[in-house]
């Protein structure tokens, strides 16, 4: 049996690790006017933030066709007769029902769908773990039970820099954003439900940063390892010494460094930061 992985392009796995790890990706695309790009292929990060700042309306955000995913499911089938597709969010997407909808129509290969609830390179964990054990030959059943062994672990919380953004977005009043901007406000959001929710209000950036870290120690307090990450979005050097300063402090905690891309970051703006991790039973 041969086994591959898929995922979409939210995950922000650097190329490098998807080239090692053999992991297939969908973009999803973000769309300025009449202008669409994918992520990954059409557009970088950087790009799209620099794009954002001239544009005057927020980029919309689309997901794969089912027709594209399928188009990739049809290619590897050529190859392999199991696929693992890791998608994010059901409830902030409709990438996951496209792949199912691709699963039902693709022969010669049967697919494994996995929701993983959430987004970016929490998504990206999954994806990772998923590649390592099908490159060690794990079995896809097998497989699928460690990753929703990952998922009763897995902790995520964001910070979102500009609360104008939410609001251009739909998620928030403009008499919220004006008071909230007023007052420093630096909401901490989560994933709830499938989706994101508020979790705290906090009032200046060092205290949600603060916040994020309390959270991340209740677990590294009572873990022997755990996986985590710190997304930015176009921080790079605040994000580098939040970083180290963790890594001082929780040296059972093994820290990779990543990114908010442009479907995600259309959602949550530059400036936000996120924390995620999982204890590594």
């Amino acid at each position: 049996m041969k086994t591959v992985v898929v995922t979409d392009s939210t995950a922000y796995i650097p190329q490098k690790q998807l080239e090692e790890l053999n992991i297939h990706v969908v973009p999803l695309s973000v769309t300025f006017g009449s202008e669409s790009y994918r992520e990954i292929y059409d557009i970088t990060t950087k790009e799209f933030y620099e794009k954002v700042k001239t544009s005057d309306e927020l980029p919309k955000t689309s997901q794969p066709s089912i027709g594209d995913v399928l188009t990739k499911y049809e290619e590897l089938a050529e190859n392999y007769d199991t696929i693992i597709s890791i998608h994010l969010s059901s409830g902030m997407s409709g990438t996951y029902q496209a792949a199912a909808s691709a699963a039902q129509s693709i022969e010669g290969a049967n697919v494994h769908l996995f929701d993983t609830e959430i987004s970016a390179m929490a998504q990206g964990f999954y994806v990772l773990r998923a590649a390592e054990m099908v490159k060690q030959g794990a079995e896809p059943e097998k497989t699928i039970d460690e990753l929703e062994n990952i998922k009763k672990e897995m902790r995520a919380y964001f910070m979102v820099d500009d609360l104008r953004h939410l609001q251009r977005g739909g998620r928030l009043s403009g008499a919220q954003a004006m008071v909230g901007s007023l007052l420093q406000m630096k909401p901490l959001l989560h994933i709830e439900n499938k989706t994101i929710a508020p979790f705290e209000k906090i009032r200046t950036s060092k205290k949600a940063f603060k916040r994020m870290e309390q959270l991340l120690a209740e677990t590294a307090e009572e873990a022997e390892e755990v996986k985590a990450c710190i997304i930015h979005a176009e921080r790079e050097e605040a994000a580098n010494k939040w970083k180290e300063d963790l890594e001082a402090k929780y040296p059972n905690v093994n820290f990779v460094l990543s990114y908010f891309g442009p479907v995600v970051g259309t959602h949550l703006g530059e400036g936000s930061f996120g924390l995620c991790w999982y204890k590594v039973k």
